[in-house]
């Protein structure tokens, strides 16, 4: 390692260190919390074994991201959409926007390490979160950490995912959405850029193609060629496309494609098409440690989103059934 890479080194640690240092916790939540609990190996055992997953197939980073943003923005980071469905309530994980979520198994195995090593400490909600951290991590994404204690929720119901987000919304009903939540403009625009990872099917962006709606002419914000790449793409719904050209790296080409009016997703592209959040992609495409830097501050605030803690939330023994 030469001297200028320790010394960047040292500054993404000191810049972890100030974004923790800048944010108020959940009373419960700790950075040490598992140490204090008597469980130190917990934060090793999701890394490793998320390491091996990611090495196998590293496809499923975007899926761990996604599944933490899917839980989060639900009742809040607890669990909830990892509980399975039963003949008397049909869970989150079985709504229409949740059924393409991959990833359940990785969490699956961390858990019954867990379970082996320090039965009832570690929630599913910190496993969930610790894992989507790991994978943006594992991915090339920058380095950062989070406070843990979240307790799991008792509550996981297909009516609750109205509030998430579909891929037809323009940026000013995102702006509202996500400001619903707690978040700016310039928050929601780095969240979006989780999507330098991972792929959509062909069912997210179909309407904006006019080979599938004769009443309609391509989305005039779309590439022409690429547009015509789509169309060929798209010979189901299930087909599937890279939001960016370097789908399983965590990097800023996301911003480049927007930039590019090449972003598959109408809910992408239109952060470049409005003026409000066009100076936000230009910035995070020109610099990618800027982007890194809000992401993970980003990415910390929205896994404090409705924290359980107390009697409010338990501790699984088994993530996908309530205790």
């Amino acid at each position: 390692m030469n001297h200028l890479e320790m010394e960047m080194g040292k500054f993404e640690l000191f810049m972890v260190i100030l974004i923790v240092s800048g944010y108020g916790f959940v009373d419960s939540l700790r950075m040490d919390y598992y140490f204090m609990m008597n469980c130190p190996f917990a934060e090793g055992i999701v890394k490793n074994i998320v390491n091996r997953h990611l090495q196998a197939d590293p496809t499923l980073a975007a899926a761990l991201v996604r599944m933490h943003f899917h839980d989060c923005f639900v009742q809040g980071c607890d669990a909830s959409v990892l509980i399975d469905s039963t003949k008397d309530n049909t869970a989150e994980k079985d709504s229409p926007a949740n059924l393409s979520l991959r990833g359940y198994e990785i969490i699956d195995e961390v858990k019954e390490q867990l379970e082996i090593q320090c039965p009832r400490v570690v929630s599913c909600a910190d496993i969930l979160a610790m894992a989507a951290r790991d994978a943006v991590f594992f991915a090339g994404g920058p380095v950062y950490d989070i406070p843990k204690g979240r307790k799991d929720g008792t509550r996981s119901r297909i009516e609750d995912t109205i509030n998430l987000p579909p891929p037809t919304l323009n940026s000013s009903e995102l702006i509202r959405l996500f400001g619903q939540r707690g978040f700016t403009a310039q928050e929601m625009v780095a969240l979006s850029g989780a999507h330098t990872l991972g792929v959509a099917r062909c069912s997210s962006f179909k309407h904006r193609l006019s080979n599938f709606d004769s009443t309609h002419d391509v989305d005039p914000s779309l590439d022409t060629q690429f547009a015509q790449t789509l169309s060929k793409r798209c010979t189901s719904d299930k087909s599937e496309q890279a939001f960016d050209t370097t789908k399983d790296t965590f990097d800023n080409d996301y911003y480049n494609a927007l930039q590019r009016n090449t972003g598959v997703l109408f809910s992408d592209q239109t952060l470049y098409n409005n003026p409000r959040t066009r100076g936000i992609v230009n910035a995070y495409a020109f610099n990618q440690a800027v982007f890194f830097l809000d992401f993970q501050q980003a990415m910390l605030k929205m896994g404090l989103l409705d924290v359980k803690e107390g009697s409010k939330g338990e501790v699984r023994a088994n993530c996908r059934i309530i205790n």
